[in-house]
């Protein structure tokens, strides 16, 4: 069983930073693209960020040169830096993360849990 553990989330005051924290850990092979999506009361679900492995991150528009994906493999765990948050941030933030569970399964994706970033103004 593959499960994704979040921390890392509060409350923090606009213009001040955020780190979370996503550790994959249970039966794993081997993990593919790392990210984090968030979501706003009565909005979709959004792409924050990705990290595949050994490639280029990706960042959704409203948070490039603020936030700061990154991964450590070794530990299985996917970090997020945000910083100069603001109040339009305040959202659930979900890790996620495309695992193999053995050398011949298909890579499926796993969710954390949510954690919530409330930034007040």
């Amino acid at each position: 069983q593959v499960q994704l553990v979040e921390s890392g989330g509060g409350l923090v005051q606009a213009g001040g930073s955020l780190r979370l924290s996503c550790a994959a850990s249970g039966r794993i092979f081997g993990i593919s693209v790392m990210g984090w999506y968030r979501q706003a009361p009565g909005k979709q679900r959004e792409l924050v960020a990705t990290v595949p492995t050994g490639g280029n991150s990706n960042y959704a528009d409203s948070v490039k040169g603020r936030f700061t994906i990154s991964r450590d493999n070794a530990k299985n765990t996917v970090y997020l830096q945000m910083n100069s948050l603001q109040p339009e941030d305040t959202a659930v933030y979900y890790c996620y993360a495309s695992i193999a569970v053995t050398i011949v399964s298909t890579y499926k994706t796993y969710w954390g849990q949510g954690t919530q970033v409330t930034v007040s103004s």
